[in-house]
């Protein structure tokens, strides 16, 4: 006996050799619990195989993966990210894709689920966050690395998809209610498509002061300081406007395994040779203590 359809969150992708919209099982029954399809094809005859991890690779021929998190990123993202050391960001987002979604009716999908979608979802941990906060929610994690798709698929309330952000998004138009970004590039004319109108972008910036205590002492990159009003000029030609902007600053106190991980976790560890980081963060004195500075900017789509 077949369950229920696939949730919100897989009824809104599409194709990205075509653009068409994508169905769940066009050969097959419905897939685990009734909520996560086995194939998804789409009327031209494009078929997507969902991996046996649960995530679905959406990639057109342009498509690039090779930016994509390694293993051992992931896996440092899951040891940070876990410990609690940026809880006061997963509250913050969850809090503005909460107000985001106060008040609304239906959702993009024309029902009551809404749909979550986050660009460079990594592991899904800010997703789920935010999915916590909207009760009946369904979420899209988009991300490069299969690693990070694999992870965030997990979360039963997640369609955890490959796709190269910098391509045409494999989403339908207005398919999503809240778009999350945090720390993570986004093409905001992709944004602006698959917001709903009167959605809302969910974006984390760093400020200049964030981590600046470790920037030199263990290599991290430099942080433009004009990153959220960059962000908020691009929007506004992009078709948002930006509505709030909430500064998030909180002291972190950190083992040196977590300053390890946490520096694995992120572009840097891509420069980093791994014996001058083990070398660097050896030196370091505990309890290392640390600047969480961000913004979280709200940009809504007017039309």
């Amino acid at each position: 006996m077949t369950g229920p359809g696939p949730s919100a969150g897989w009824r809104v992708l599409a194709c990205p050799h075509c653009g068409a919209p994508l169905s769940g099982d066009p050969d097959g029954p419905a897939g685990v619990a009734g909520r996560r399809p086995r194939v998804l094809g789409c009327p031209l005859g494009h078929r997507f195989d969902v991996a046996r991890q649960g995530y679905v690779a959406l990639l057109g021929p342009r498509s690039r993966t090779d930016t994509g998190d390694s293993a051992d990123m992931v896996a440092a993202r899951v040891e940070f990210l876990g410990a609690g050391h940026y809880a006061p960001i997963s509250v913050a987002v969850a809090d503005a894709a909460g107000a985001s979604r106060s008040g609304a009716a239906t959702s993009a999908a024309g029902t009551g689920e809404p749909v979550l979608l986050e660009i460079g979802a990594g592991t899904g941990h800010y997703l789920s966050a935010a999915l916590d906060r909207i009760p009946g929610a369904a979420g899209v994690g988009l991300d490069s690395s299969r690693y990070a798709a694999r992870r965030a698929a997990t979360d039963p309330r997640t369609c955890s998809v490959l796709a190269d952000a910098w391509s045409r998004l494999p989403l339908v138009d207005q398919a999503a209610d809240v778009v999350l970004s945090v720390f993570a590039p986004r093409d905001l004319a992709e944004v602006a498509r698959v917001l709903r109108p009167g959605g809302s972008l969910v974006a984390v910036t760093p400020r200049p002061g964030h981590l600046v205590e470790l920037r030199e002492r263990v290599g991290l990159l430099s942080i433009d300081p004009d990153k959220a009003d960059a962000l908020e000029q691009r929007a506004r030609r992009a078709g948002l406007r930006p509505t709030e902007r909430t500064e998030v600053r909180s002291r972190l106190r950190l083992t040196r395994a977590a300053v390890a991980a946490l520096v694995r976790m992120g572009p840097a560890a891509r420069h980093l040779d791994p014996a001058d980081l083990a070398r660097r963060v050896a030196a370091l004195d505990e309890p290392v203590e640390a600047t969480l500075d961000v913004s979280v900017s709200v940009l809504v789509a007017d039309r």
